[in-house]
């Protein structure tokens, strides 16, 4: 992965259920992955934020977070949402909120978003975007789920409708609970005027390699010249960090971490599911960091103008 000052990697992760839970081990594992990328979409995080600040104690002083109060009720579980950005690269431009939506927009005519969506404006280089992060509702399975649907379509058409009005670049990072890459959910993104690119659509964000619940959909408004991601010239990809940590060959290494209702009287096969399915999950994650390189640096483009001006 480059480090040049032409690109920033933006990420989003789901930490499951991130509180004051996990080992120490663990969150150094988390602040090395998340060290790589810039700015970094985080879902999931609890009402309880001593876990979010033992993360960024041990990242570098340079790298800030913007939080969100948490979403009260059984839907948005106390859950909140958090940006991690360095400020050597990435700028706050003082504007940050949670979207709620008028009485008219409403979903079925009397829902807000089960867990609220949280934009942030930034910039990096010359690029200038607002960042919005959502975890969709995900209901009783992976199916269509009509207030999953409902949510996507509302948070698609709430920004399409900011990004004209405001001839500003909107960026969709985040969970979006559907399991396949496809679909009526996909379809209505595109419908209300959000792209995914096509290299971000191949990476499945789950454990098992078959899920698409991630994703990164962008409505740009920029310069036709000035390319943000290219499909051909650019990266992206989902971090999956099975391979390098809390990998299956690992579960003797932590099997004495294990609560003893999860090893007493269990069968080994029994015992290797709850290491991969259940304790791995909720030290690292249940999904993988889907990240995409963009490009923020205009200056050629911008001296082209001047000179033809």
């Amino acid at each position: 992965m480059c480090n040049s000052g032409n690109f920033i990697y933006l990420c989003t992760v789901n930490l499951r259920e991130f509180g004051d839970n996990r080992r120490a081990e663990s969150l150094h594992y988390i602040a090395e992955i998340i060290s790589r990328f810039d700015p970094v979409a985080v879902q999931e995080v609890s009402a309880n934020l001593k876990g979010l600040e033992k993360l960024m104690s041990l990242l570098s002083l340079n790298r800030d977070c913007i939080v969100t109060d948490s979403t009260e009720g059984s839907a948005g579980g106390g859950e909140r949402t958090a940006f991690l950005y360095g400020r050597s690269k990435i700028a706050f431009k003082k504007l940050a909120g949670e979207i709620v939506l008028p009485k008219e927009k409403l979903i079925g005519g009397e829902l807000q978003f089960a867990r609220t969506p949280f934009c942030v404006a930034f910039q990096a280089g010359w690029f200038k975007f607002n960042l919005t992060t959502v975890h969709i509702y995900y209901g009783s399975s992976s199916g269509v789920d009509e207030r999953r649907l409902s949510e996507i379509e509302a948070i698609a058409a709430f920004l399409s409708k900011r990004a004209k009005q405001e001839n500003t670049s909107y960026i969709l990072p985040g969970d979006f609970n559907i399991g396949n890459v496809g679909g009526a959910a996909m379809q209505a993104l595109e419908r209300k005027g959000f792209t995914i690119p096509d290299s971000i659509r191949r990476h499945p964000s789950d454990l098992g390699g078959t899920k698409h619940y991630d994703r990164i959909a962008f409505n740009l408004k920029l310069d036709a010249a000035m390319t943000v991601f290219s499909e051909t010239e650019q990266k992206s990809g989902a971090f999956n960090y099975t391979e390098s940590i809390c990998t299956p060959q690992d579960l003797e290494v932590y099997r004495p971490y294990f609560p003893e209702r999860n090893t007493q009287g269990k069968t080994e096969k029994e015992v290797e599911k709850y290491w991969l399915s259940t304790w791995r999950t909720f030290q690292i994650s249940d999904h993988l960091p889907l990240w995409v390189e963009l490009k923020i640096d205009f200056s050629n483009r911008y001296l082209e103008r001047m000179r033809e001006n």
